[in-house]
């Protein structure tokens, strides 16, 4: 798939540069950073600049959106991104309970820290964690869930989040909220068609046929009988043609009285993203150490 640069650009607001800027100062005030991913997405949720700005801090992954994931997938990525310094939760941020989880998380990270202090005579303080994360992966949830009360801002579209505040859970965790950062320029194009099919970017980026002619392709190679079981359709190989069964099965006709492919296009999009093709992992598990 072709994109040109000036959409890069243009998807890229100035606010996210100032996010960036902020991040990298408040750094040295955290003992760990808390990422957020899509489980959907696990690879391509990951901004590559947060390495540049966490550098060597212990993190904590939470992949959101379980529920929205394939199970057996979701297990493995688990598997993949966990290391000495880095642990990984899956959660389901509307409905599962992970407060006390959370907390014991940072606390086993943070362990050789807290137990230098005790070793000399200082009295372990709250850690301190800097939660960060791609737009719309469910950050400002997390935290009003976890600070068990409203203190981050929530909606149904990318970029809510502006600027950093603190939030403090208990005696033990303080986080920083920040603003979900993207970066300027993919150099993966597949990485942007993932995150428009998540919803993490905004519709206008990128072409609305290529993103949903590659979410129908990659339906039918992996997930076909979500298709059959939510379109009560057979399963062909060109996607082309299951959007006109689409049209057909729906009875989206233009006044021409021709299909409407496109409004098969749209609904098909807006299905994905509110679940109704069941759970699905978009992204294949990698073998290689860029997992991370």
């Amino acid at each position: 798939m072709e994109m040109k640069d000036d959409i890069y650009i243009q998807w890229y607001p100035g606010h996210m540069t100032k996010a960036k800027r902020e991040m990298q100062e408040k750094l040295k005030m955290v003992d760990m950073v808390i990422e957020l991913r899509d489980a959907r997405v696990p690879n391509a949720s990951k901004n590559p600049m947060l390495e540049e700005i966490i550098q060597q801090k212990p993190r904590l992954i939470i992949l959101s959106k379980k529920d929205k994931a394939n199970a057996f997938m979701t297990t493995r990525w688990i598997e993949k991104l966990r290391n000495a310094h880095t642990r990984v939760l899956a959660i389901n941020i509307l409905q599962d309970s992970f407060h006390t989880q959370v907390i014991e998380e940072s606390q086993e990270l943070m362990k050789e820290k807290i137990a230098k202090m005790i070793r000399r005579g200082i009295r372990p303080r709250a850690i301190r964690a800097m939660v960060v994360g791609i737009p719309n992966v469910g950050k400002s949830t997390f935290i009003n869930r976890i600070a068990r009360k409203k203190v981050a801002q929530t909606g149904d579209r990318p970029g809510v989040t502006r600027s950093l505040q603190w939030v403090k859970v208990n005696q033990a965790l303080e986080l920083l909220d920040t603003p979900g950062v993207l970066w300027p320029k993919f150099e993966d194009p597949q990485v942007g068609v993932l995150l428009a099919v998540t919803g993490a970017i905004r519709d206008e980026v990128l072409p609305l046929e290529e993103i949903s002619v590659w979410a129908m392709r990659y339906l039918i190679s992996k997930y076909p009988q979500q298709i059959c079981d939510r379109y009560h359709i057979e399963v062909e190989d060109d996607p082309y043609e299951m959007f006109k069964k689409i049209a057909e099965k729906r009875c989206f006709f233009l006044e021409n009285q021709k299909l409407d492919h496109k409004r098969a296009m749209e609904t098909f999009l807006r299905e994905l993203r509110d679940d109704k093709l069941g759970s699905i992992t978009w992204e294949e598990l990698c073998e290689d150490s860029e997992c991370a």
